[in-house]
């Protein structure tokens, strides 16, 4: 049995944040995950939105976290290394039936404190955003808007709990936790990353326990409690649309929101990319990760969102993700009544992204409260930036090729990624394993031919590089495996 201090159940974005806000004191802290990479459920399939804070109801968990992650995130993300934009949002009145809700929406983000807000007329609107819908009547534009890279920053969270002490044992799934000795017993299976007959049944020790397990948290809440919990989740459906079309827009834009969500938002990417989406589906399926007709049929309709003419002949993708919905209408964040020590950090929903710096310091105050921790006085707050060879001017470029020639060595032609952005993201602590992961740390395989060109290169990367035979690489862990046996094999070879 593993003994620690805290556990965390969860490496997306919340879990994360957590991790790394817990890594300031000297607790013996540990992350569980059962994907085979970090920020591989909820996390990965986000809009990368950074919300301004005024749609949440005040006084809820939603609303103060929102701006108060909002107003950390230019430092992180700089403290990180990784890429940032404050370009501002807009919510559009499309009627005249909308404007008194845009003036409830205003309202409410001055009782936030959200900075910068204003009602701005559709003549002021169409000349920032020239192409938002004819039928555009007014806008609430909020400057503390942003964009972020939501897999850099999970990974780039991780990697900093990382290298200050904390322990990531990803493939290991929880099935179990039981009240023990004054702490927990958290029972769960460790998954061999390639043979299931190697799979292990392996127990930790805590005496603090932080439920961050996304559309699962209400599994592990209601283990300990007969208060029910209920997560719904939430599916939404994108379309991803090439850089060519990413200036379509130059701020995330809105359309004014219903009792399911903030409906169908377009927005640059960090990447150069333009997003459109989510649909707003409630599943029984916790795996429903599935795209439908019927959902890209939603985004790709015409007035749907509040910008018109969108290119989707420039679609190069679309996916789906999952939002954990709550039944009791905010965050539910904190300790479970007569558990003593086991915190909630569940239905982090929309705008969990944005809060979950906010969220990780909340949840380590609790934790500070309970255990008294001293303060960690070798606490690196920052990472070794990540690099993008696509934003470095080209005196930089040249430089770096000239000290090493990897990054002169173009993988992914769509994205613009270097052979060196790729080695270097296996190489960093919690580094890359899988496709999946290197594409979300790199931007590799996420252009328009979707990996047509560079997957069997960033495979052969990584069977180098791990020393991993090449028909084990795989697309997202075991299960996934891309090859299954070699073309010119004899009849005899493929039946030995």
């Amino acid at each position: 049995m593993k003994d620690y201090d805290v556990i965390i159940i969860g490496a997306g974005v919340t879990g994360s944040a957590i991790a790394r806000e817990l890594s300031r004191y000297r607790l013996r802290t540990a992350v569980l995950d059962r994907n085979s990479d970090i920020g591989e459920g909820t996390s990965k399939a986000n809009s990368g939105i950074v919300h301004g804070g005024y749609d949440a109801k005040p006084g809820t968990l939603k609303a103060k976290l929102n701006v108060q992650g909002s107003e950390m995130m230019p430092q992180l993300a700089k403290d990180l290394g990784i890429p940032f934009l404050r370009n501002g949002s807009m919510v559009v009145a499309l009627s005249d039936d909308d404007l008194p809700h845009l003036q409830e929406l205003y309202e409410r983000g001055l009782t936030n404190n959200v900075q910068g807000l204003k009602i701005i007329s559709r003549e002021e609107a169409l000349a920032m955003e020239p192409n938002l819908s004819d039928d555009t009547k007014a806008a609430l534009f909020a400057p503390t808007g942003g964009i972020v890279c939501p897999f850099r920053l999970t990974s780039a969270l991780a990697e900093s709990a990382c290298i200050n002490g904390v322990d990531f044992h990803l493939l290991t799934n929880v099935e179990n936790i039981i009240k023990e000795n004054g702490g927990y017993r958290i029972d769960a299976v460790q998954y061999d990353e390639f043979d299931p007959e190697k799979d292990l049944n392996v127990s930790f020790f805590a005496k603090a326990v932080v439920n961050a397990a996304g559309v699962y948290a209400d599994k592990f809440h209601n283990m300990m409690t007969s208060d029910r919990l209920t997560i719904t989740p939430r599916k939404g459906e994108y379309c991803l649309l090439d850089v060519t079309a990413g200036k379509h827009v130059g701020r995330t834009i809105f359309r004014m929101p219903s009792a399911l969500g903030k409906g169908i938002l377009v927005s640059p990417t960090i990447h150069g990319n333009l997003l459109v989406g989510p649909t707003a589906t409630d599943l029984d399926d916790k795996e429903g990760t599935f795209t439908t007709q019927e959902g890209l049929n939603a985004v790709n309709t015409p007035g749907a969102s509040a910008v018109k003419d969108l290119p989707m002949r420039e679609v190069i993708t679309s996916f789906a993700g999952l939002r954990p919905h709550g039944d009791r209408g905010d965050f539910v964040i904190g300790e479970i009544e007569g558990s003593p020590n086991f915190i909630d950090a569940a239905a982090i929903e929309s705008p969990g992204l944005t809060a979950s710096p906010a969220i990780g310091v909340m949840v380590a105050d609790l934790i500070r409260e309970r255990l008294h921790p001293e303060t960690n006085p070798d606490f690196i707050p920052t990472l070794q930036p990540f690099t993008y060879m696509k934003f470095l001017p080209p005196e930089e470029q040249k430089a770096l090729i000239e000290k090493d020639p990897a990054y002169g060595n173009i993988i992914c032609r769509c994205a613009s990624v270097s052979e060196g952005e790729i080695l270097e993201t296996i190489r960093r602590p919690l580094g890359a394993r899988t496709l999946d992961a290197v594409k979300r740390r790199t931007g590799a395989n996420m252009g328009r031919c979707q990996g047509g060109f560079c997957y069997p290169k960033v495979m052969e990367i990584l069977s180098r590089e791990l020393g991993i035979p090449i028909d084990k690489i795989t697309k997202k862990g075991r299960g996934s495996e891309i090859l299954t046996g070699e073309i010119k094999q004899t009849e005899d070879d493929q039946n030995a």
